[in-house]
């Protein structure tokens, strides 16, 4: 067996929690593989280091050291090469990256051991056809204004079919995964994750009776920016990949197909997140 370790150094001072790791796993008769960028650390015995594509396509399993979002950036590597992925939590909430640092001695013997599942995220394909421009989503599709000074005005159809219109700051698309994230902070409902579904949540909306909507991931919805803002909107996968949207333009978003799969060891792991980091007090 093989893993790859994706550290964030700016979460894990000094690469100590991936020395750690490094160990138990090299002690376990697991092969540890980095990517070549980190081969310059020191005290890192042991490790083999690749270039990162060469790294994906070695390794069985990924195991990221940071939070939610070194998950959501090795994500989309770990999905185009078929690896599943555990997430070890450095950061504020971890409702992705699940593993604790107290937790990782025991939850690798287990990964070297395979007692774990496999559970699958779904995604959202987003596409802005004016500017040939595609993205994949773990966690949402943000739309919002370009200066975010005035109210924006969307219209949005389901399959065709007028849904409504909207004026507000901003519109999410967040998966189940991601229904925890921006979503869940402008309002929208948490979603269990083994649903195969997508929710749309305005964000400031000027309408007291607007509320999120949950759609079939099946669906396809567009987003079309009135032709009357007065400013350009741009659309943000992931809080990474981006595009401008002017007006009168529009984003087409799509749910389902391959997602990523995250290893777990517990099937209510979302119940125990969702308990334990943003019920409690």
């Amino acid at each position: 067996m093989s893993v790859l370790l994706i550290p964030n150094p700016t979460k894990d001072a000094g690469l100590a929690v991936t020395r750690q790791a490094a160990a138990v796993l090299a002690g376990l008769g697991v092969q540890v593989l980095m990517p070549q960028t980190f081969a310059g650390e020191g005290r890192l015995a042991g490790v083999q280091f690749l270039p990162e594509a060469d790294a994906y396509r070695a390794a069985d399993q990924v195991v990221t050291i940071g939070g939610d979002g070194t998950l959501l950036r090795a994500g989309l590597s770990c999905m185009r090469h078929g690896k599943p992925v555990l997430g070890v939590n450095l950061g504020r909430m971890g409702f992705l990256a699940t593993c604790e640092v107290a937790e990782l001695p025991t939850k690798l013997q287990r990964l070297a051991a395979e007692d774990f599942t496999l559970v699958n995220r779904g995604l959202l394909h987003a596409e802005v056809p004016a500017h040939d421009w595609r993205a994949d989503a773990i966690n949402d599709i943000v739309l919002f204004g370009q200066t975010r000074l005035h109210p924006m005005d969307y219209k949005v159809y389901c399959d065709g079919a007028f849904v409504g219109s909207y004026r507000s700051d901003g519109m999410i698309l967040a998966t189940p995964t991601g229904s925890t994230a921006y979503s869940f902070s402008a309002g929208g409902p948490i979603l269990d994750v083994s649903a195969d579904v997508m929710v749309l949540t305005p964000v400031c909306a000027h309408n007291v009776y607007v509320a999120p909507l949950v759609f079939a991931a099946s669906r396809r919805l567009e987003i079309i920016a009135d032709a009357e803002n007065r400013d350009g909107s741009f659309a943000c996968a992931d809080s990474s990949d981006q595009c401008d949207l002017f007006p009168g333009e529009r984003l087409c978003i799509t749910g389902g197909g391959q997602g990523l799969q995250l290893i777990a060891f517990d099937d209510a792991e979302q119940f125990h997140a969702i308990e334990n980091k943003l019920m409690r007090r």
